[in-house]
């Protein structure tokens, strides 16, 4: 469906309008269903070409405010088909980075963008940035059937997920793993599987998902980052994470392993 190549030399085709992790729809047509691509039209010099989808080229067109109807990008994710993920996921992660990179990191010029690849070029200094990817690790930690879940200070009402973070300088994943679980909730593990990774475009994560077995099972959480945490039997759930996120993903294949 995606194809990631950037399709600098044309100069017309579909466009995602982005502003803030919220994204535009397109008008309403008949039986359309709705969509985030907006109709084909000739692309200015503030669009970003993207990538292609469905063989259509498509660009970003990156604005300063959203309009109230517009999309927050979960509420995409959550009600357009899981092929969608990684069209979604590279238009915000870009839009992002256009945003927050306008300038040299290094001598604080105006940068230049590039055509052919996502970077941005100081011509003062030589300095050349391209979109921050941010690596983290995300656990389900369990004991035989039970599985530990914790509570975020940010979460919806009665929402409980696996555990994550991001990686340190000169860390290792499996070494963050480690920390993260301990720093959280007190437990220690052992007997790590790497199972996948996604990209988390919020807003430009890289999420490599393991699960892990405690070896002592006392809760301490730290207060901070985790309001609660227990553990959980696959028969007694609480409100889980979106269909669409890593966390679900290690959730149901844990699930599935004790049907």
């Amino acid at each position: 469906m995606l194809r990631r190549e950037i399709p600098h030399h044309v100069r017309e085709g579909r466009v995602i309008i982005v502003s803030r992790s919220r994204l535009a729809p397109a008008p309403l047509n008949g039986d359309h269903p709705l969509t985030p691509l907006q109709p084909y039209q000739p692309w200015s010099e503030h669009m970003q070409p993207l990538c292609y989808w469905n063989d259509e080229p498509v660009a970003l067109l990156v604005e300063k405010e959203p309009n109230e109807e517009w999309i927050d990008g979960r509420q995409w994710m959550a009600e357009l088909p899981a092929n969608w993920f990684s069209l979604l996921s590279t238009a915000l992660q870009v839009s992002a980075w256009l945003e927050n990179h306008r300038f040299c990191g290094r001598c604080g010029s105006q940068a230049t963008k590039l055509e052919a690849e996502f970077a941005m070029h100081c011509h003062a200094c030589g300095h050349r940035n391209y979109p921050r990817i941010s690596p983290c690790i995300i656990t389900l930690v369990t004991s035989g059937e039970a599985m530990l879940l914790a509570r975020s200070p940010r979460f919806p009402p009665g929402r409980y997920s696996t555990l994550a973070g991001f990686i340190e300088p000169g860390e290792s994943a499996e070494e963050a793993v480690h920390r993260e679980v301990f720093e959280e909730v007190g437990v220690h593990i052992d007997q790590l599987r790497y199972h996948q990774s996604q990209a988390w475009p919020f807003p430009h994560s890289l999420m490599f998902g393991f699960f892990a077995e405690a070896t002592t099972k006392r809760i301490r959480i730290d207060g901070v980052e985790i309001s609660d945490a227990a553990w959980f039997s696959p028969r007694q759930l609480p409100s889980l994470p979106p269909p669409y996120s890593i966390s679900r993903e290690l959730i149901e294949t844990h699930l599935a392993r004790w049907r």
